[in-house]
């Protein structure tokens, strides 16, 4: 399990493609993160529902803002671990990959562990640079940063926990569509645009509550007890961090194990 392990890590690290995504979401989320905080203490937010006036606490704010990378930029590493098994598809390195182990369970496994590495530190990156982008806005605008406050740093540590789990999502999914654009461009319209507008009609009748929080989107910002989309009424949310943590699991469970029972089963070329 090790000598995959260190396998699949250095066909990671040796191309550019996982760090040029990271550098693009620290940039991205920085720029949100600053804009949002400007944003939220300007005024009031409308619900995205009634599109009524609603006054955001201090408390929200700040997790708004410090939670972007979650609630936006988690597009960043659900990519990077679709990367990590289409790119053995693109480049026809599974041959090779399967002829040194031809166990494809531990394959899968040292897949998910890579994914689950990686994405912990796209979590971690990138709930800095949003956290330190938005404080330092909320602190030029001589508004509340919420960092003297455990509850602020326990949602930065689930922030960094609900990126790595979307990391994992992505490698599930890649074992399902193994062709890499096919798999950016399902996550891109998904993520981009699918899953809100999903979420923003569910959310706007009685009986599609419920549902919505069982989606991808709404479990991952569970994770970290709020977004800016719940606190403005866009979406409802599972009412545990665990519950979140759980739903998200599920979906990578589901597609790791559908990927391993069709497309992994499949003879290699």
């Amino acid at each position: 399990m090790r000598a995959a392990l260190v396998a699949e890590y250095r066909k990671l690290v040796t191309t550019r493609m996982w760090w040029l995504l990271l550098l693009v979401m620290l940039v991205y989320m920085a720029f949100v993160a600053a804009v949002l905080a400007w944003a939220l203490t300007q005024g009031q937010a409308t619900t995205g529902t009634s599109n009524r006036p609603v006054t955001l606490t201090a408390e929200e704010i700040v997790r708004a803002v410090y939670t972007v990378s979650v609630s936006i930029g988690y597009v960043f590493p659900v990519i990077v671990g679709a990367l990590v098994v289409t790119a053995e598809y693109r480049h026809r390195t599974l041959t090779p990959t399967l002829l040194a182990d031809p166990s494809r369970d531990r394959m899968v496994t040292a897949k998910l562990v890579t994914g689950l590495g990686v994405g912990l530190v796209f979590g971690l990156l990138g709930t800095i640079v949003s956290t330190a982008a938005g404080a330092g806005v909320l602190a030029l605008l001589h508004k509340p940063t919420g960092l003297d406050a455990a509850a602020t740093w326990r949602t930065l540590g689930l922030s960094v926990v609900a990126l790595g789990v979307w990391a994992l999502v992505g490698v599930a999914l890649g074992t399902v569509i193994t062709n890499q654009v096919a798999a950016i461009v399902v996550l891109l319209a998904f993520t981009q645009f699918l899953e809100p507008v999903l979420r923003a009609v569910l959310a706007a009748t009685s009986w599609g509550k419920g549902i919505g929080k069982f989606l991808p989107g709404s479990a991952g910002e569970a994770i970290t007890g709020g977004s800016f989309y719940s606190a403005s009424g866009l979406s409802q949310l599972l009412s545990h961090w665990w519950a979140g943590l759980l739903v998200l699991l599920g979906y990578a469970v589901v597609l790791a194990v559908v990927g391993r029972l069709t497309t992994l089963r499949r003879d290699v070329a």
